[in-house]
């Protein structure tokens, strides 16, 4: 499963004899240790921080994520007996602390943003910039000469660990059109690092004509972020009170069908079939039935077959799963649990970095029912788009604000060298503004906007 070139670090550095800790260790403590796995703990989930410590950010997900995954590829070492191939479990966890290292602030909202500004120049999307994080911006090691026109090596990854966040085999065209949506895959600026990736952990080896290179850990980090989606979105938004147990079994039939071809949308290519909104409406009374089995007995057999009773009973059951924060786990336990489980694998023999692993049928469905229901319910919510709303005008104007003549001499004094050095190349320049606010927390964004515009901004004596 691995090869030489798989533990091999992007500039060529060699492990001390050091036998305890060996090279994806010290990768994942590298990026344990980084400043921008930090910065996630200020970045949105679903909701924002500052409403709850209950909620999740995008650093409590990432956590998750990391587990669920190692947890996949334990599980599957143990079930199918694996030896020669054996799954290193640590490099799907690392893969799934910096998933969503590039993510900029304000989540999906601040990747639009950046992308429009950035459509000229290469765009903006949120996995291109978990690569250029974590193999040029982070300032762990350099190359001793320039590799892609550029001598900074991130944080000096091993190669089998950066291909675990290679979700998407495709360059991003440095120029598309405006109307045009994010597109996904890598910047220009590190496909010599990608092919170097390639070439090192396939071997050598030329891949079969059409296919697309996505190692058997990211595939795990993928369903990993999957389940970590479906389940603890679903349960915040239980607890925040969006969401109860009985509004989801009474959602209308127009949402029921949304949510039926959104799920259709993203897995008709892999099972075959169209879902309708009787397969979701069937799929959450399932989640659901032992919630409301439970209910307790009646005074008498007369009240217990009335309708009101009833409803009353089931009322007070959706209730408990808001105000009762065992139930709440509970449930998100099984199901998580229920989700490894429907986790398979098939080796590849000529090349079994890219083995394959799914979730079977029913359990992809079910999974994606939950995370198209949460989306589309919650995140869609007029509630939540108003805070949405404000973080992409927020990104915009401080990019419009950064890339005037003089709008380097706003920035920290590092990136105002970068953009200086970049001279007359707008797509440099651009990048480089990109990468400073992509970089931002949702508050540290919040204030450096406010610096810009508000009459209430931070003091002059805090710095930048």
């Amino acid at each position: 499963m691995y090869g030489e070139g798989d533990l091999e670090r992007q500039n060529g550095e060699v492990d001390d004899s050091e036998s305890w800790r060996p090279p994806i260790v010290r990768d994942y403590g590298r990026i344990i240790h980084s400043a921008s796995f930090r910065r996630l703990q200020g970045k949105t989930q679903v909701f924002p921080g500052h409403e709850s410590d209950f909620f999740r950010n995008r650093l409590t997900h990432s956590l998750e994520v990391a587990q669920i995954a190692e947890g996949i590829a334990d599980r599957l070492n143990d079930v199918y007996r694996l030896t020669d191939h054996k799954i290193n479990s640590r490099i799907c966890a690392a893969a799934g602390l910096v998933h969503d290292i590039g993510h900029p602030p304000f989540g999906h909202n601040g990747e639009r943003a950046l992308d429009a500004k950035m459509k000229k120049y290469g765009g903006f999307e949120g996995n291109a910039q978990t690569l250029r994080i974590l193999s040029r911006l982070e300032k762990k090691a350099r190359y001793k000469e320039p590799f892609g026109g550029d001598d900074r090596a991130g944080l000096n990854l091993c190669n089998r660990t950066l291909a675990a966040i290679l979700k998407y085999d495709a360059e991003i065209p440095a120029e598309r059109d405006q109307d045009s949506k994010v597109a996904k895959g890598y910047y220009a600026s590190e496909a010599v690092i990608v092919d170097n990736i390639k070439t090192r952990v396939l071997g050598g080896k030329k891949m079969p004509p059409r296919a697309k290179f996505k190692t058997v850990e990211c595939a795990i980090m993928d369903i990993a972020d999957d389940i970590a989606y479906s389940v603890y979105d679903l349960e915040d938004s239980l607890k925040a009170g969006f969401l109860t147990p009985a509004t989801i079994l009474a959602t209308d039939e127009e949402l029921l069908t949304r949510v039926a071809d959104e799920v259709t949308d993203q897995i008709k290519d892999d099972i075959g079939e169209k879902i309708d909104g009787t397969r979701v409406q069937a799929a959450f009374v399932a989640i659901f039935s032992d919630i409301f089995a439970s209910k307790p007995a009646a005074a008498d057999d007369a009240a217990q077959e009335s309708d009101i009773s009833d409803f009353i009973t089931a009322m007070r059951a959706s209730q408990d799963l808001y105000v009762d924060s065992a139930k709440r786990t509970k449930l998100s336990s099984e199901l998580v649990h229920e989700f490894i489980g429907g986790v398979e694998l098939k080796i590849d023999e000529e090349f079994p970095a890219l083995s394959k692993v799914a979730l079977v049928k029913e359990i992809r469905i079910k999974v994606e029912i939950l995370k198209q229901y949460t989306y589309l319910s919650t995140i869609y919510s007029n509630r939540v788009k108003l805070g949405e709303y404000r973080g992409t005008e927020l990104v915009t104007d401080i990019f419009n604000a950064l890339e005037k003549k003089n709008g380097h001499l706003l920035m920290p004094d590092d990136v105002r060298k970068q953009v200086q050095d970049a001279g007359k190349d707008k797509a440099l320049k651009a990048r480089h503004i990109c990468d400073f606010i992509a970089g931002m927390t949702d508050r540290y964004a919040i204030e450096f906007w406010a610096r810009l515009r508000s009459d209430a901004a931070e003091s002059i004596f805090k710095p930048i």
